[in-house]
């Protein structure tokens, strides 16, 4: 679980970033490919992690 919480979290900060201070000027950055692309699939897979890790039976004899 540990490892989809630390995919969640570098998603997340990828996101971030990459406003303007001077709400009149527009920044283009907003619109990188990391933001767009790159933090979305990193969050979505630490989900998809999470999910494994839950529904996981640690306990199951083979």
């Amino acid at each position: 679980m540990l490892i989809g919480v630390a995919f969640i979290a570098l998603g997340f900060i990828l996101m971030s970033g990459g406003g303007s201070d001077d709400p009149n000027v527009f920044n283009p950055e907003i619109y990188s490919w990391r933001r767009i692309r790159l933090a979305p699939a990193l969050i979505l897979i630490g989900f998809g992690i999470e999910v494994y890790a839950i529904l996981l039976n640690p306990h199951k004899k083979k």
